[in-house]
């Protein structure tokens, strides 16, 4: 049988509206989906995911079949064009609303906050669904916003026939409630782990702009804000100066894992081996600049010979210096030849005998 044969000529003349603009629908589908991605990138948003479906010829006649005469024309389905955005974090969806309030004209009468619906099984349905019209397209489409997690949760919740219709047995039903209670407080702590991150960021900036390194744990956060105000930068200078080369720029993140493993557990303590090393890591670099006519340094020159400089002056010899280049560059054979001859070549600078 004819998936159309139960409908009736209205019901048929809307569908066969769909056949005729269904090239409109397209067309809107790829300017909706392209004016999402750019405004969520211009404003910083991170999606997991933009998705997007026009109902199927099929879907729509079993729509009008159910409840056809709810609609005098295709104008009044407003889910023939369906948009999904899948969020993150759970703080993250308004911010996609507020975006796409500013983008679109929401039908506020027919959208639906699903979030306020709290049920014990409408964790994977507590979607923001937003109604909207766009300039040029008459008609209305959809617009879903949920996480990833309420995104996954109602796709196997929708697999296991749960939200069917059929009843299943209790013991069953009051696992699958436990399950999406549990995936509820993960959102909710994914949320607030970031919020907390992102308050733990803003005091470390403060400390380390205000100076109180010795205030500051050494973390990746806190030694990407040390890196920004270049606190090696004078020791490249100088360093540099003795060929007048060009220092040439590059990532000093790796150098966490070495300042760590010497010891340093503050930007307090780094800057201190700055402060006592400087001139020892100058007369490193002096030694071996003046056997070459190098005139491009890395920005890498300045803390590597600081840190070998202070290595040495802690009476940690080759040893040191070869952990200090395991450290760097992973374990290999050519660290215990580097680091021999850097000793024996500091052996004799000042900075060794004072």
């Amino acid at each position: 049988m004819s998936y159309t044969a139960n409908l009736d000529p209205h019901c048929l003349s809307i569908l066969q509206e769909y056949k005729d603009k269904h090239p409109q629908f397209e067309e809107a589908e790829s300017k909706v989906i392209s004016l999402l991605k750019h405004t969520f990138k211009d404003a910083g948003l991170h999606v997991a995911s933009v998705e997007s479906r026009i109902k199927t010829e099929r879907s729509l006649a079993g729509k009008l079949e159910r409840k056809g005469q709810k609609y005098k024309s295709l104008a009044d389905i407003t889910d023939v064009l369906g948009i999904r955005v899948i969020t993150y974090y759970i703080d993250d969806v308004d911010k996609i609303a507020t975006a796409i309030e500013r983008m679109f004209e929401v039908d506020w009468e027919n959208s639906i906050d699903k979030r306020k619906i709290h049920t014990i099984d409408s964790f994977g349905y507590v979607s923001l669904h937003y109604v909207c019209s766009m300039e040029g397209f008459p008609y209305r489409f959809e617009v879903q916003m949920r996480t990833v997690l309420q995104h996954a949760w109602a796709n196997l919740d929708h697999d296991t026939g749960y939200k069917s219709g059929v009843e299943i047995p209790k013991r069953y039903l009051r696992s699958m409630s436990r399950l999406a209670g549990m995936l509820e407080l993960i959102d909710e702590e994914f949320s607030k782990i970031r919020s907390e991150l992102t308050d733990y960021r803003r005091k470390i900036q403060k400390l380390v702009s205000s100076g109180n390194l010795d205030e500051v744990p050494l973390d990746l956060d806190s030694f990407r804000s040390f890196l920004e105000l270049e606190p090696f930068k004078q020791i490249n200078k100088k360093i540099a100066a003795v060929n007048q080369a060009e220092i040439q720029e590059v990532s000093l993140l790796p150098y966490l894992a070495v300042f760590k493993g010497i010891g340093c557990n503050t930007l307090g303590d780094i800057q201190n081996i700055i402060n006592t090393s400087f001139e020892g890591a100058y007369q490193i670099a002096c030694y071996q600049m003046g056997l070459t006519d190098l005139d491009i340094v890395s920005s890498s020159v300045g803390p590597q010979n600081l840190c070998i400089a202070y290595i040495l002056k802690k009476g940690w010899g080759k040893g040191g210096v070869r952990y200090f280049f395991d450290l760097l560059n992973g374990k290999e054979k050519s660290n215990e030849i580097v680091a021999e001859m850097i000793v024996e070549q500091a052996k004799e600078l000042p900075f060794m005998n004072q």
